[in-house]
């Protein structure tokens, strides 16, 4: 087994902010990897940055009226400021828009041209002549050939996956203008990704059949016995990286060459600032190169890449590409066009000082091998029956009571064989759990050490041994410390925030793997215990209802036909409404009310009687505009003073797109006064 290892997890696009999808199927569990690899005293570099040349970044600044430059600097702060709130130890976040990037993936393309692996070739592509720019894939929609979906993309179908070209599109439309393109002539370079196809047969299909995951091996081998075609590695474009060649005018790298290229540039950055050689990382045979993606990059990172790397020449392949597949939401996919997602940034604010809370509630039910659900509901249960209950319950408890009954400090006693191997049991699966990027099976693993904990102070209850038998209690206090510390050693690299509070509450230092599963006792005795507060707070059902209802606000916005309406007020039942009385009026006289620019003094014939209602209305019309005018009337709002004047009723008016109010009035104009509206 190599001593490097070099880390990558998939680059975030910067065109807004990372949610628990992102969280879930990338992030955290590359985190809680790299954590354990330093741990085991790997040489590590765990590198990402945001991917700002993509076509996501060019449409939101479109719809925003930005430049694409405006969106990139906005949310890779944002992104990477999520990251490094949730405790993503990454070495190095920089960005694709940075000198040192585009050099490395301008350098990169110069030495596959000059080796001749590119094919130039004209080909159709689509072209919006209202717009007079040629179409980037994600530039064009139409209806998926596989699945019917109207709404899929030209290099994708997002409802069922399906890799796409545009031509494939079935009734294709330009999303800049919406108007159906034409096609016309033009030169890319091509990466003839067929040429490549034993190269990665032999080395995928032969090499990483048993230690690959199912969903990655699967995926690549559909492709590779569907045979591969050679692939345009530039695109017509004004964003991004430009093509280093002299007739490129007007060109750009495909994203998707020059994003993963990205994980180069970025180690070159931190090995610069560590005095260390990037290409110990990437073109050392010491070193495992480990891709942490989504099930929507497979193709990219098994395929695409490493026929770059191989046509360059100088770099060694990927160990493994532990890709995830999906989180829902409440039962429903993420999408963050609908907002139907559950923001980083937003979660840190909402819930301060509770990251390791999130972490584990993804960890526990992060999407694998297949995709997953999460629920707010299920996200309190684990805070409150595992977090809070079992593991929090357990580390107050030998806190508390050491605290009590010792003075703070370890008592006398042993390990029992029992304890023993519980200990070493705990370390051995998490260890052997996370080698195989097992994240769920690992924190169970950890929470089974936990459990442990809380059975064996359940049966020696020393809280009752106390009373005639210290020595026994302190025995047992003993032992429940040696767990606890073993517990706050393990629970490093999936709650970091959470282990960093425990190495401080038991003085203790973070140890390497090797170091904790050949220390046998993890404090000794007359070590001091400090006083600490609960380790965990219970997540009450009023703070859950207030997520569940967010969720619910976006899905009622996301059936609106008018964006600019306010959502729906509180429910009432039917006998509320019947005791509302809104009838047609008139009105006769107005005035301007003294030192209040917005209002005015009303005199209304409501047909039951003459009455006087003041009206924010004097922004919008003047006192002229309105008399004679028919109006609706809510007749029986009790009176209320305004400046000094009863108002006896309240008008019925909108607020147009402009921001200035208009009446709601009968259809007939002819309707008397005093008819009742219901």
């Amino acid at each position: 087994m190599s001593n490097r290892k070099m880390i990558t997890a998939a680059l975030p696009y910067a065109n807004g902010p990372v949610h628990i999808g992102h969280l879930a199927g990338v992030y955290i569990p590359a985190d809680v990897y790299a954590r354990f690899q330093r741990r085991s005293g790997k040489d590590v570099a765990f590198i990402c940055g945001s991917d700002e040349h993509g076509i996501p970044i060019t449409i939101r600044a479109k719809k925003e009226g930005v430049t694409p430059q405006d969106i990139v600097d906005k949310y890779h702060e944002v992104i990477k400021k999520s990251f490094s709130d949730l405790g993503i130890s990454f070495d190095e976040y920089s960005r694709t828009t940075s000198v040192n990037h585009r050099k490395t993936s301008q350098d990169f393309f110069k030495v596959l041209y000059e080796k001749g692996k590119f094919t130039e070739e004209m080909s159709e592509q689509y072209f919006d002549e209202q717009a007079n720019e040629f179409l980037a894939d994600r530039y064009i929609v139409g209806t998926c050939p596989n699945c019917g979906n109207e709404n899929a993309y030209g290099d994708q179908c997002e409802k069922c996956g399906s890799t796409l070209s545009p031509s494939e599109l079935i009734n294709p439309k330009s999303m800049l203008s919406g108007n159906v393109p034409i096609l016309k002539e033009t030169k890319n370079w091509y990466l003839p990704l067929n040429e490549y196809e034993d190269f990665l047969n032999k080395w995928i299909i032969e090499g990483h059949k048993d230690d690959w995951k199912p969903n990655v091996y699967g995926q690549v081998k559909s492709w590779l016995t569907d045979g591969l075609k050679p692939r345009a590695m530039t695109r017509d474009l004004n964003w991004g990286v430009p093509v280093p060649l002299p007739n490129a005018e007007g060109k750009v790298l495909y994203v998707w060459f020059d994003a993963p290229i990205g994980y180069i540039s970025f180690t070159k950055e931190w090995a610069e600032k560590n005095g260390k050689d990037w290409k110990d990382y990437w073109q050392s045979e010491n070193s495992d190169l480990v891709h942490f993606i989504g099930k929507d990059n497979i193709v990219f990172h098994c395929i695409i890449f490493p026929a770059m790397m191989k046509a360059h020449g100088d770099y060694k392949m990927p160990k493994n590409v532990p890709a995830f597949e999906f989180l829902n939401l409440e039962n429903d996919k993420i999408s963050t066009s609908r907002n139907w997602a559950v923001w980083a940034h937003e979660y840190v604010e909402e819930f301060p000082g509770q990251q390791d809370v999130l972490r584990y509630a993804l960890l526990s039910s992060a999407p694998e091998t297949k995709d997953n659900n999460f629920t707010w509901k299920d996200f309190q249960t684990k805070n409150n029956s595992e977090l809070v209950n079992k593991f929090g319950n357990f580390i107050n408890r030998v806190i508390s009571f050491t605290n009590k009954n010792f003075e703070g400090k370890v008592p006398n006693g042993t390990l029992d064989e029992e304890s023993k191997t519980a200990i070493k049991t705990g370390i051995e699966k998490v260890s052997y759990h996370l080698e195989k990027y097992e994240f769920r099976n690992a924190l169970n693993s950890f929470m089974e050490l936990v459990d442990y904990g809380n059975l064996y102070l359940q049966n020696a209850e020393p809280w009752k041994t106390i009373k005639n038998d210290p020595n026994e209690a302190g025995q047992s206090m003993f032992v429940g410390a040696q767990i606890a510390a073993v517990v706050a050693q393990l629970c490093e690299p999936f709650m970091p925030f959470t282990a960093e509070k425990l190495f401080g509450y038991f003085n203790i230092e973070k140890k390497n793997w090797e170091e904790l599963q050949n220390s046998e006792i993890q404090i000794e005795t007359g070590h001091k215990i400090e006083e600490a507060p609960l380790l965990f707070t219970k997540i009450e059902d009023n703070v859950i209802e207030a997520q569940i209802q967010k969720l619910e606000n976006t899905k009622q916005s996301n059936k609106k036909t008018n964006s600019n309406a306010n959502p729906m007020k509180e429910e009432i039942q039917f006998d509320d409404f019947t005791k509302i009385d809104l009838r047609t009026a008139t009105i006769i006289e107005a005035e301007k009310v003294e030192k209040a620019d917005k209002l005015l003094k009303l005199t209304v014939d409501t047909g039951v009687d003459v009455r006087t209602v003041v009206s924010g209305i004097a922004e919008s019309f003047t006192a002229e505009e309105v008399i004679g005018k028919q109006v609706m009337i809510l007749l029986n709002l009790a009176p209320r003073k305004i400046r000094g004047i009863e108002s006896q009723g309240m008008l019925l008016l909108t607020t147009k797109p402009d921001g200035k109010l208009s009446f709601v009035t009968p259809d007939d104009s002819n309707v008397e006064n005093g008819i009742e509206i219901g």
